[in-house]
């Protein structure tokens, strides 16, 4: 990477935050699978290894990267009140992944928590307990929460043609007659509950289910259990109690 001042030609001294967003831009454009050192390289202009100044190897690039996105995740909201500053910032998050569709896959490998991640996750707690949850309840709900707190959830019913999988699989209406036809007869109730699903025509989503709609769905019916078991005192001792005497 180059300017030109005067006709001379200048290099652009590279530093961490400059590489890590050419990677970022890499992985939008390409995928994560697409992104290498040597590619990184040349969208910079330098030889690879002038990279590992900056980076030590591909793990810490990848790491980086997640940085990277974290900070563009929306601060929890001052003065909100927790349900609405968790649903707010979860949303935030979501809607980053989907710019950057392949930081979920990134996500979900990361076996070290950075310090950003941790202090995600920190502040993200920080929430609960300033709504007044108690830790045993909060450490509870960030179990439940799980992948939430970063805007996604493995869904039973994946659309084959969401983040990861291919296109969908065009075919004619005689062999999909065939298909719905076998899964009635196979597997009724999977079929009922998934021709459920119905969108307007003119609908981004299409076919099959409202990923965004669902996730909503799922994440507030989760805050209102939260917020029902806040209100009742709930302690993972009572409700131990209460499994252990069948209750």
């Amino acid at each position: 990477m180059t300017e030109h001042i005067e006709g001379q030609q200048w290099r652009v001294r590279l530093n961490r935050d400059r590489v890590l967003q050419a990677a970022v831009s890499l992985a939008d454009e390409g995928g994560i699978d697409e992104l290498s050192m040597r590619r990184l390289g040349q969208e910079l202009g330098v030889v690879p290894m002038a990279l590992y100044k900056h980076v030590a190897n591909k793990e810490e690039l990848l790491d980086g990267m997640v940085e990277a996105i974290v900070a563009e995740i929306d601060p929890a909201v001052g003065g909100a009140d927790w349900k609405n500053a968790v649903r707010l910032r979860v949303l935030s998050a979501r809607a980053v992944l989907q710019r950057h569709r392949w930081a979920r896959q990134v996500l979900e490998s990361r076996t070290n928590q950075t310090p950003t991640v941790l202090g995600y996750i920190d502040s993200f707690i920080a929430m609960f307990l300033a709504g007044g949850f108690s830790v045993d309840l909060t450490h509870h709900v960030m179990h439940a929460m799980g992948s939430r707190i970063w805007g996604f959830t493995q869904e039973l019913f994946d659309d084959p043609a969401g983040p990861g999988g291919g296109a969908p699989v065009e075919m004619a209406p005689e062999a999909q007659a065939a298909v719905f036809e076998e899964m009635a007869a196979r597997y009724p109730n999977i079929l009922q509950v998934a021709a459920a699903a119905s969108h307007d025509e003119g609908s981004v989503v299409g076919r099959g289910c409202d990923d965004q709609f669902e996730f909503e769905f799922a994440l507030d019916l989760l805050l209102d259990g939260f917020e029902r078991l806040h209100r009742q005192g709930w302690t993972s001792r009572q409700a131990k109690k209460h499994h252990r005497n069948g209750s």
